[in-house]
């Protein structure tokens, strides 16, 4: 029997890495919004004291103050929540950070349905699209801790603003720790559907691929880790290898990464493409995955939209 695939912190992961940024170069800066112990900057905070900044809960100051001290020749990093870092804080994301092209990484933590009974209130659902349409935003949503570690390093080494979205809970270890910016790994390799996943929902796409290919059904999973840029070409080539796409985000369908693709194909490779994501509504407290369930994120719903595009491209009666 198959062992499970081992379950680390995300968060731990972006810590540590921080860490090892702050050895490297004596420029890192970090900041915080009075959640260092929750966003683990707190380890980066211990290490290198002077280079660490708790603004306190003030969210659009602390992206401002980040913006300011990029713009002294220093690659910072600014965490807290997502929905304050995206929400709250969205205004002074755009005009100070991004309207300036300042090399701020902003690390939000405790993105999506998975924060579970902190309720609708913390559970953004809507970030990733917010910030994919800023200008110049480069956003990683990453699916394990190794891939978290490598999206750290990744965007503390390219100039300019950067978005990375994590889970609160732990997460499967299903990638080996690559992350490039811009591309689309292949996961799996398939020729009758592609499932393109990112952040927690790729564990689960991999799961869904499992089981279809123990009954001779070959799909290919894609980690879409890098939201901006896009690997279009991955997605594109996809489309026409497979000839159907479905799309899993722990985020609203309205503007993610499902629209994403469906305008992508649509404009240049049209195909059947299906959204398993968060209609348009708010969160609610509960389990963190009993959540993803009852939002229609589920396993079975999962199989559910595969077996209809199967159905529908004529690969199954």
């Amino acid at each position: 029997m198959k062992e499970p695939p081992r379950v680390e912190s995300l968060r731990d992961a972006y810590g540590k890495a921080l860490v090892e940024l702050g050895e490297r170069d004596a420029n890192t800066v970090v900041l915080d919004a009075d959640l260092s112990g929750s966003t683990r900057t707190a380890l980066f905070g211990q290490k290198f004291p002077t280079r660490f900044f708790n603004v306190g809960v003030m969210e659009p100051t602390m992206m401002s103050i980040a913006a300011g001290l990029s713009l002294t020749g220093r690659t910072v990093f600014a965490s807290t929540f997502a929905v304050f870092a995206a929400g709250q804080a969205y205004n002074a994301v755009r005009q100070s950070i991004c309207y300036n092209r300042a090399n701020v990484k902003i690390v939000a933590t405790h993105g999506g349905l998975l924060v579970g009974p902190d309720g609708g209130t913390h559970q953004i659902l809507e970030d990733i699209g917010l910030m994919r349409g800023l200008p110049g935003m480069t956003v990683i949503v990453p699916a394990d801790a190794p891939s978290t570690r490598a999206a750290t390093f990744a965007v503390a080494g390219i100039e300019g603003p950067a978005y990375v979205r994590l889970t609160r809970e732990n997460l499967p270890v299903v990638t080996d720790g690559t992350l490039v910016v811009g591309h689309a790994q292949e996961l799996r390799a398939g020729s009758d559907l592609t499932i393109v996943a990112l952040g927690a929902m790729v564990a689960r796409a991999l799961d869904v691929a499992e089981e279809l290919g123990r009954v001779g059904v070959s799909v290919r999973v894609l980690d879409l880790a890098s939201v901006k840029p896009f690997d279009e070409a991955a997605i594109l080539r996809a489309a026409r290898d497979t000839g159907a796409l479905l799309v899993l985000e722990e985020h609203t369908v309205l503007t993610g990464v499902g629209a994403l693709v469906a305008s992508t194909t649509a404009e240049n490779y049209p195909v059947p493409v299906r959204r398993v994501g968060v209609p348009d509504v708010f969160g609610e407290s509960g389990e963190p995955w009993a959540l993803l369930d009852h939002f229609g994120l589920s396993r079975e719903r999962v199989l559910e939209e595969a077996w209809e595009l199967l159905r529908q491209r004529g690969k199954v009666q």
